[in-house]
């Protein structure tokens, strides 16, 4: 029997991130807010940047932003990761004010300009393991990845 191995790097969720990659897995993007100054944050992580309170609590962003800044992945930084290449990495401004890399699911010779819309998609990588991605920002609804067919 051949047992199905996911064969790339997977993120080690720690207490403070364990609500963002819970929410992954229901299809939210959650972010963490100071309790006291309000400032949102991404990555998340236990003390606020701005004041240091240890407050924190969790909103849902709305999963849409703009890129910032991109490359073109075409030398695998693990063995796992050598059948995608070439891949698009990106980084986004989302709405809330925060930047966050992820993949673009997309081909990589679509034309990308910095301030392009991009909305957020998640995908599951194996059980219990939901990644976030980006997809150009376009008027639809589904939050569900693009099959390997579409990209």
């Amino acid at each position: 029997m051949t047992e199905n191995i996911y064969s790339k790097l997977v993120p080690e969720p720690t207490p403070d991130s364990m609500p963002y990659w819970k929410g992954l897995n229901e299809g939210r993007l959650l972010l963490q807010e100071c309790a006291r100054c309000w400032r949102v944050r991404h990555y998340p992580r236990p003390v606020c940047d701005a004041c240091h309170s240890f407050e924190t609590r969790w909103i849902e962003a709305s999963g849409q932003g703009a890129i910032h800044s991109w490359t073109i992945t075409h030398h695998p930084f693990h063995d796992g990761y050598r059948s995608d290449l070439p891949y698009t990495l990106v980084t986004v401004d989302l709405e809330e004010g925060v930047r966050m890399l992820a993949r673009l699911h997309a081909p990589v010779d679509t034309r990308l300009d910095i301030g392009m819309p991009v909305r957020l998609v998640v995908e599951r990588a194996k059980p219990g393991l939901t990644l976030p991605g980006f997809v150009l920002a376009a008027p639809a609804t589904d939050m569900s990845a693009p099959s390997s067919g579409e990209r």
